[in-house]
């Protein structure tokens, strides 16, 4: 019996041993650690599958799986926040799409380009997700902040509603045209100078139905307990965001990263093997399952919801959007990327850190 397997049931009976009670800072730490066992285990069976079903599913299964979750999370902590947890899904969501869209990304082109000096990926199906992404972004994070309708950075409902269509609508093409119509131009690309026999993995023989079931399987659990042991963990991390003086927004952030880890160490992993087009996938699989997922599940949930929902983008924040849509946009088009643009979108990574510490 592998750790794999195992993780996986022990951190659930962890998520089932500790739900709704008072940790102490020595259980808060044992937990902290069966989180990131988790975590690793999930990013090993969400390989199997992915080996399994072939790109790009594989990186659409673990997007679509972490983001269910990750929107339970967020509809579970605004029920029991109150109408101070307005803003957690505009914090979180947008946290997820700057985590991927300059974290993910920029680690995987500075990780590519190391070894390979000059990362290629396909600028077709990558310029598609970004537009994807910023589509959704503005629809549903940019434009709350300027309509009249409703007072404050708020939809009325109406314009809610028609946020929550569009995303769907969005996404729904978006992964008929990944998966069925142009599913080429979401698959990995040779670099320049790699030979066949580097990845082992991808030669390998694929697992067998009941491996990739079972790794499937395990892979949900996994992934619940990684969302419900962050819940399990989200007094402990308010109480040492206040205790340090960061903003109470900078909990969506800490939310965002936990969540996302699963997907960062995968993509992380894809592109020291050279599959850099995967990474993206992953990473622009994420932000658009983030928006186009969470939106209509909160424009459901606001029906029982008490208070306003904030969704509207500050002015820091919308410089930072803009800013990393024009850097996504001269790094995709080329097809090609070096350590440069990777560094620049970690630097966009780290300005929107410090900004959210200190704003």
């Amino acid at each position: 019996m592998s750790w794999t397997r195992v993780v996986p049931v022990l951190a659930l009976l962890a998520l089932a041993g500790t739900w709704g009670r008072d940790l102490g800072v020595v259980v808060v730490v044992i937990v902290a650690l069966v989180l990131a066992a988790a975590v690793l285990a999930a990013v090993h069976h969400a390989e199997v599958v992915a080996h399994r079903v072939g790109e790009p599913f594989g990186s659409l299964v673990l997007a679509v799986a972490v983001t269910v979750i990750e929107v339970a999370l967020i509809v579970t902590l605004m029920v029991s926040g109150g109408p101070e947890s307005a803003s957690l899904a505009r914090d979180t969501v947008f946290a997820a799409l700057m985590i991927t869209t300059t974290g993910i990304v920029g680690l995987s082109l500075l990780l590519g380009a190391q070894r390979f000096r000059v990362t290629l990926f396909n600028a077709e199906g990558s310029g598609a997700a970004l537009a994807t992404v910023t589509t959704l972004a503005a629809l549903s994070l940019v434009l709350p902040t300027f309509t009249t309708s409703q007072h404050g950075p708020e939809f009325s409902s109406s314009q809610l509603a028609f946020a929550a269509l569009a995303s769907l609508a969005l996404y729904g093409m978006f992964v008929l045209t990944q998966t069925v119509r142009h599913r080429d131009f979401f698959l990995p690309v040779a670099q320049e100078g790699q030979r066949e026999q580097e990845d082992c993995d991808e030669h390998a023989a694929p697992p067998s139905n009941r491996e990739a079931l079972v790794s499937l399987a395990l892979l949900l659990v996994s992934l619940i307990a990684v969302v419900g042991l962050a819940k399990v963990e989200s007094p402990a991390i308010e109480e040492a965001v206040a205790g340090v003086g960061f903003p109470p927004s900078f909990v969506g952030v800490v939310i965002a990263l936990l969540v996302l880890l699963p997907e960062t160490l995968a993509a992380a992993r894809a592109a020291r093997r050279g599959r850099i087009q995967t990474s993206l996938n992953l990473a622009y699989g994420s932000a658009m399952a983030s928006i186009g997922l969470t939106i209509p599940t909160i424009a459901l949930a606001s029906f029982w919801l008490e208070g306003p929902l904030v969704l509207g983008l500050g002015s820091t924040q919308l410089v930072l959007l803009a800013l990393t849509v024009v850097v996504s946009v001269l790094t995709i088009v080329p097809g090609r990327a070096t350590r440069l643009q990777g560094g620049v979108h970690l630097v966009l990574l780290a300005a929107f850190l410090f900004l959210a510490v200190n704003p």
